[in-house]
């Protein structure tokens, strides 16, 4: 069996859920083939998986990482967009037909799912955010919900013309993307929210304290863990100004930082009680070990620190509806606080950082959240469908 696997490149969330089913199919005996561009590319890349280079869309970024709406639209403009989509939908017609898969599954990818469409092949579609929801700015209201019918249309009807659409993300009252998951009724029947894909169950590691001996921690300092994930762009500010912020930090803490590079060195930078690397492995092990998440409010970060019964602090990235919102419900479902980027200091994260590990309501909610939704298993769910669609064929 084959399996064409194309996740969208934009910072390492969705290629990091489509890598550990890549690795379930393998085990399997599935051929798998990868199709995606910018940092999922080298991510794909370091897990040795073959793949394809697809020519990439984004979006445009100011300095501080905040989404730029109105360069977005100008640059490169409507004609060179529509240009670039047709261009990355025959680039992934030529890709699946020259591979031959048996299913090809798209995360967030809607040009993938045009061609294969295309082709005649079967499909299943992985999201967290049904519709893109443009920053609502004054000067852009109009535009921005013109924007907003106008993709729920087209892009709703793209995404439900796989075979089976797959949210990982928790059911109701616990759906971290609900905001951006306003699903019209004749849509709703082909999705289906399945739990977060998850390479590491919290049950598959060694207690806390065994963790943190073997990752050479103290055992009575809290530990703060920050992983920096999201599109290079969008992060950098961020991770300056928490590397500067945490170099300052009390000594009565600890904290580690991964900066999200994939491709880098795995030798930390030691600050004293800081300590930074440019990329971790072993990232579900620090998870399991810290008492507190400092990190963006992407969707993968957000739901394994839920699986991980972990408090957050959480940064958006400005302008970003979908991290807006899937930090709002956080905040709602009382497992997190939020600090706006342009707030962010030393003194107003520290109090933060105390307020949590001082008061224990919102560590206990997070604890309990996390007793709530352990039954869901996204990863096996999502195999499941795969194989099953395989089989049936279109």
């Amino acid at each position: 069996m084959r399996v064409y696997v194309a996740p969208c490149g934009m910072g390492l969330g969705h290629v990091g859920r489509c890598v550990p089913i890549a690795q379930k199919l393998k085990e399997k005996g599935v051929e798998i083939l990868f199709s995606t561009y910018f940092e999922g590319l080298e991510y794909v890349e370091k897990t040795g998986f073959p793949f394809v280079e697809a020519p990439a869309i984004g979006v445009k970024v100011k300095p501080d990482g905040t989404i730029d709406f109105k360069q977005t639209v100008v640059n490169p403009g409507p004609f060179i967009a529509s240009f670039m989509i047709v261009d990355q939908i025959r680039a992934e017609i030529e890709a699946i037909q020259g591979f031959s898969p048996d299913v090809v599954v798209s995360d967030s990818r809607a040009s993938t799912l045009v061609a294969a469409k295309m082709l005649g092949l079967p499909t299943v579609c992985i999201l967290n955010q049904f519709q893109v929801i443009i920053p609502r700015k004054r000067r852009f209201l109009r535009l921005s919900k013109l924007a907003d019918a106008i993709t729920l249309t087209l892009i709703g009807k793209i995404w439900t013309s796989s075979n089976n659409v797959l949210i990982p993300d928790f059911p109701q009252p616990y759906t971290i993307s609900a905001g951006n998951l306003r699903i019209p009724k004749a849509y709703q029947k082909k999705t289906q929210l399945i739990g977060p894909i998850l390479p590491v169950q919290p049950q598959q590691l060694p207690e806390k304290e065994v963790l943190r001996e073997k990752l050479g921690l103290d055992l009575e300092k809290p530990l703060i863990f920050a992983p920096i994930s999201g599109p290079i762009k969008e992060r950098r500010y961020l991770l300056k100004l928490l590397k500067e912020i945490f170099r300052r930090f009390p000594d009565k803490y600890q904290v580690v930082m991964s900066m999200g590079y994939p491709n880098s060195s795995f030798n930390p930078v030691k600050y004293g009680n800081f300590t930074v690397y440019r990329w971790v492995p072993n990232r579900f092990e620090y998870l399991k070990a810290c008492d507190l998440v400092v990190s963006r409010a992407g969707h993968g970060t957000l739901t394994h620190s839920i699986c991980y019964g972990k408090p957050m602090i959480l940064v958006p990235t400005p302008s970003h509806t979908e991290q807006l919102n899937n930090a709002q419900k956080a905040v709602e479902l009382g497992t997190a606080k939020i600090i706006e980027q342009e707030r962010l200091t030393e003194t107003l994260l520290l109090k933060q950082v105390e307020q949590i590990l001082n008061n224990g309501r919102l560590r206990e909610r997070a604890d309990y959240i996390r007793r709530q939704v352990e039954k869901y298993n996204g990863l096996k769910t999502t195999i499941e469908k795969i194989l099953e669609v395989a089989e049936k064929g279109n």
